[in-house]
C-alpha cells in the first residue's frame, strides 16, 4: 500500500529532523522544506497528501502561502503556530487551512491530528471508505454496492468519495470541486452538476437506491443514506 506523503515546511533544522524521523517511524513518507521557495518545488515534485506548515517562514508568511497552496492542491494543511500568532489563525483557516497545532507540541498529538485529517479527506493510504452496503476502494479504483461492482469513471469515484466522507453535510459546488478536482474553476457548478447527474443514475440503476443525493437549491449538495 502506498505510503501517505507529508510535506513539512519548517525552517528550524532540528525540528524538521526530529519530526521527519518520528513520522517516518509511523509509516509516512516525509519531505522537508526550510523555505517557501523550496516548498513550492517539493509540492510539484511530490504531490503530498498532507502539509504541515510553519506559520512564520524566513521568506514569508505561512498563512499567506496557504492561499497560494489552495490554488494547487486540496491536501489538508495543518498550521504549526506560536501562541502569539493566534490572532492570525482564523485568517489562515479562512484561507483554506484545515487545522492548527500550537508550539511547543506533543508529537503524538500532532500525529493524531495528521491521521484524523487523512481519514477525513479519504487519503489513498486509507484505502477505502465504507458506508455499508457501499464500499469505495481507491487503491483498486472500484466501487461496490451490495457487493456488486458499479462502473464509475475515476473522477466519479473521487466525487463519490468526497460526498461519502461528508455524508449528511451540505457541500457547496466550489467545495466539492476543490476536493474532487483540486483548485477552483469558474465552471465548477456546471461540472459538478453533470457528474452528480451521472452518479445519481449509476447509484440507482438496481432500482433499490440506498442513498440520496439532493440539491439543496442553494448551490449545495447533500449525500445521505436513506435505507438501513
Amino acid at each position: 500500500m502506498k505510503k501517505a506523503t507529508i510535506l513539512m515546511v519548517e525552517d528550524e533544522a532540528d525540528v524538521l529532523a526530529i519530526n521527519q524521523e518520528f513520522f517516518e517511524g509511523k509509516g509516512y513518507a516525509v519531505v522537508g522544506a526550510d523555505t517557501l521557495k523550496q516548498a513550492r518545488f517539493q509540492l510539484e515534485e511530490h504531490n503530498p497528501d498532507l502539509i504541515l506548515l510553519d506559520a512564520m517562514m524566513p521568506d514569508g508568511s505561512g498563512f499567506a502561502f496557504c492561499d497560494e497552496l489552495r490554488q494547487k492542491t486540496n491536501a489538508p494543511i495543518i498550521f504549526l503556530t506560536c501562541r502569539n500568532e493566534n490572532k492570525s489563525i482564523v485568517q489562515g483557516l479562512l484561507l483554506g487551512g484545515d487545522d492548527y497545532v500550537t508550539k511547543p507540541y506533543d508529537l503524538n498529538v500532532l500525529s493524531a491530528r495528521v491521521g484524523a485529517q487523512l481519514r477525513r479527506t479519504g487519503n489513498m493510504t486509507a484505502g477505502k471508505i465504507e458506508i455499508p452496503p457501499l464500499t469505495i476502494d481507491f487503491l483498486l479504483g472500484m466501487v461496490t454496492l451490495e457487493n456488486e461492482p458499479i462502473s464509475l469513471t475515476q473522477k466519479e469515484i473521487q466525487l463519490l468519495g468526497c460526498l461519502a466522507l461528508f455524508a449528511g453535510r451540505r457541500l457547496s459546488y466550489d467545495e466539492i470541486y476543490r476536493r474532487a478536482w483540486g483548485g477552483s474553476s469558474p465552471g465548477a457548478a456546471h461540472t459538478v452538476a453533470v457528474h452528480v447527474a451521472n452518479l445519481r443514475k449509476k447509484l440507482g440503476e438496481n432500482g433499490r437506491s440506498w442513498f440520496d443525493l439532493t440539491n439543496s437549491g442553494k448551490g449545495e449538495y447533500i449525500f445521505s443514506k436513506i435505507r438501513y
